[in-house]
């Protein structure tokens, strides 16, 4: 029975020049580990892997063999635009952001770091994640000061480098049900480094106590669960406005505090007016549609890091070109001047053997084809000259033989006599000296 071939997942036609087209201006990334890391790193990066998705390799698989040199081979290839590299250092460990193929290169210290896990641990009620990660995360800058000349020169490419890292916004095209993350950039001027958190965007119904949600949740989980710890408990109250209305640590009905009125119980739940947003377009979950009043919240999932600007370079590692920034390392701008033309003259001297390389590959495949083709000559010609050869000697042969000269003098038969003696001396001494033949010997079956 013939395989059937797998072709409802793949897009043909037209659909697929569509696919390319739009995965074009998407940054894709690589996110390794460098070297002997440990176990908690090596759950850093796989958390980091979950936070670039979909647009980064979420399986892939390092081999202590691999170097980081294979990985910028292997880049370009894929279309891969940004590499992170997670290493371990005596000090601390360490983030390398490299933007493939020319840089530049931002070395990062990892100062603190909390993992997905560490995150959840903290939360009151974890969340299950499943659809949030099919949609690249929402990019958020905060904190950085406005360009302008007593800004320091570092800090607008940082922003650049970050913003690179993520696919661009176009509100014309995207759709309000796939913005389901947000990844915010924060950078601390007072200790000089960077925050990264990683959040999770909910919406919840404006204007509804938090009580009366529980009410309502209380009740379908009873419905379709059989423990009756699921339930809400308001077995203390006489009445479900006690529940409803009062506020914690509020006096009850029998007290002189009273009630409390359904509008202010929903404004100090539901936050200040300013606070909701109408919806612009049907959003993910139950009665999220178009034009309703929702309040926006972000939960942090996880990881959390944070990071310090060490080092700021051109081109990849491998082929590092001038220093740009440096966190302890400070020069004069004699000194800038004298790197920046050594480095000019480095790459002369680069370029320049390069194209001497190139000339000479050029001139030895040119002389290797002149080779073979003298070669080729030469073994056609002496099959020539050999045939020549002996028709030459052919005719010369036939002249002798037809001419008679008569300034030759005709031997006499004693001369003649002596020389067939002479040569039969010769003859028999060589036959006295050859070596006796062998004797066979035939062996016949008995």
């Amino acid at each position: 029975m013939a395989r059937r071939r797998k072709n409802r997942t793949h897009l043909k036609g037209a659909g697929a020049a569509a696919a390319q087209k739009t995965q074009d201006g998407v940054p894709k990334s690589f996110i390794i580990k460098h070297g002997q890391v440990g176990s908690s790193l090596t759950q850093l990066v796989r958390d980091m892997r979950k936070v670039m998705e979909p647009n980064t390799a979420s399986r892939l698989k390092e081999r202590n063999r691999n170097k980081l040199k294979d990985y910028l081979t292997l880049a370009p290839a894929l279309h891969v635009t940004h590499l992170l590299a997670f290493t371990l250092t005596p000090l601390a460990p360490s983030l390398r952001m490299v933007r493939l193929s020319a840089g530049p290169t931002l070395s990062f210290r990892v100062e603190r770091y909390s993992l997905m896990k560490d995150v959840s641990k903290t939360m009151r009620r974890a969340r299950s994640m499943g659809m949030e990660y099919l949609s690249p995360p929402l990019l958020v800058l905060a904190s950085f000061p406005p360009p302008s000349p007593t800004t320091p020169h570092h800090l607008p490419l940082l922003m650049k480098s970050f913003q690179s890292l993520f696919p661009p916004l176009s509100p014309q095209s995207m759709t309000l049900s796939s913005a389901r993350r947000i990844v915010l950039i924060a950078y601390n001027a007072d200790k000089g480094t960077i925050d990264f958190r990683h959040f999770v965007i909910t919406v919840k119904p404006y204007g509804v106590s938090k009580r009366v949600r529980r009410v309502l949740e209380g009740a379908k989980k009873s419905v379709s669960s059989t423990s009756s710890a699921k339930m809400l408990n308001l077995g203390s109250e006489k009445d479900v406005a006690d529940f409803l209305l009062r506020q914690k640590g509020e006096a009850g009905p029998d007290d002189e505090g009273g009630y409390e009125s359904a509008a202010s119980s929903a404004s100090s739940i539901g936050g200040d007016e300013g606070d909701a947003v109408s919806l612009v377009d049907d959003y993910v979950g139950r009665n999220n549609r178009k034009g309703q009043k929702r309040a926006v919240k972000l939960d942090e999932i996880g990881p959390r890091m944070e990071l310090r600007l060490i080092k700021i370079t051109e081109g990849v590692p491998g082929k590092e070109g001038a220093v740009m920034y440096h966190e302890f390392v400070k020069k004069s701008k004699a000194e800038v001047t004298a790197l920046k033309t050594a480095h000019a003259a480095k790459e002369k001297l680069r370029k320049e053997r390069r194209e001497e390389q190139e000339r000479n590959v050029k001139r030895k495949k040119e002389l290797q084809g002149k080779d073979s083709a003298s070669k080729e000559d030469d073994e056609d010609e002496p099959e020539m000259s050999d045939e020549g050869e002996e028709v030459d000697e052919g005719e010369g042969e036939g002249e002798d033989e037809g001419e008679w000269d008569d300034n030759e003098e005709i031997s006499e038969g004693e001369e003649s006599d002596e020389e067939a003696s002479d040569g039969g001396s010769d003859s028999e001494e060589d036959r006295s000296e050859m070596p006796p033949p062998k004797k066979v010997r035939i062996r016949g079956k008995r």
